[in-house]
């Protein structure tokens, strides 16, 4: 999608008027930044623009002393890969005070119009969204999306996805949502290889460690693997190890982030 490296060589380039210390400051605001705010939420930065995946923040139990107002800080998207509340947690808040826009399916999008957000981008599986400095593709998960009103009744939000990003002279991200390995990620590699892939291991609603690390190996070139959905709730698994334990040789491609953690590519 993108593939235009002509800015980044410009302020990146050797020259005699940029001290060392100014091209390092330069290239810091030029890499892209991923923070990962536990649960399934990351935030990913490059250029001007901030986007939040699935931000279940104030809800989630280990979100720590991280700062709200941070996060919420020049936030420009907020992309949903599914309508569980762990996913779409503050949404509606995050949404209203910033001006955000929200990427997600369509019919998690009428649902959210229901409760007072009208700026969206709505797509659907298979469907891809460009903006200037990237684009968003909605891919299959096996997974459900759904919410319970006041009666206790689940009503389906259309299809769980996982997102793809292509970024303007940055390295491509996979978040995978909430699913189960199947075989067409071989097709999500073919089509889209991503670098950087944002893995759910926590078992009971997604698949457990093994099982994501088997889907790494076998579909997937990624250059670095982030896992999430672990140690949230005491039904899943609490840390990464059974993940880690079955990635083998290639386990030196994991980074495990500690809530709050900023990593740079």
């Amino acid at each position: 999608f993108f593939n235009d490296t002509a800015t980044t060589e410009i302020y990146t380039s050797s020259s005699s008027a940029a001290s060392d210390v100014y091209k390092r400051q330069i290239k810091h605001w030029l890499d892209m930044k991923i923070i990962w705010h536990g649960h399934s939420s990351f935030t990913i930065s490059f250029s001007d623009i901030k986007i939040i995946i699935d931000p279940f923040l104030s809800g989630n139990p280990n979100f720590g002393n991280q700062n709200m107002d941070e996060i919420a800080s020049e936030l420009t998207h907020i992309a949903l890969t599914h309508g569980h509340n762990d996913h779409v947690g503050d949404t509606v808040d995050l949404a209203k005070k910033t001006g955000a826009e929200v990427i997600a399916n369509a019919d998690l999008c009428s649902y959210l119009k229901t409760k007072g957000l009208n700026n969206f981008n709505q797509g659907n599986t298979g469907g891809t969204i460009v903006y200037d400095k990237f684009s968003v593709t909605f891919v299959q998960a096996h997974h459900s999306s759904s919410t319970v009103d006041e009666n206790g009744i689940s009503h389906s939000l259309g299809f769980s996805n996982g997102l793809v990003f292509h970024i303007k002279n940055e390295k491509t991200v996979y978040h995978m949502g909430d699913t189960d390995i199947f075989g067409d990620m071989q097709l999500i590699e073919e089509l889209h290889k991503p670098d950087i892939g944002l893995v759910p291991i926590g078992d009971r609603f997604t698949m457990g460690g093994a099982v994501a690390a088997l889907s790494c190996k076998r579909y997937f070139n990624f250059s670095t693997i982030i896992p999430c959905h672990f140690g949230t709730f005491p039904i899943i698994d609490c840390n990464p190890e059974k993940f880690l334990k079955s990635m083998d040789n290639d386990v030196s491609k994991v980074k495990v982030l500690s809530v709050g953690e900023e990593i740079d590519f």
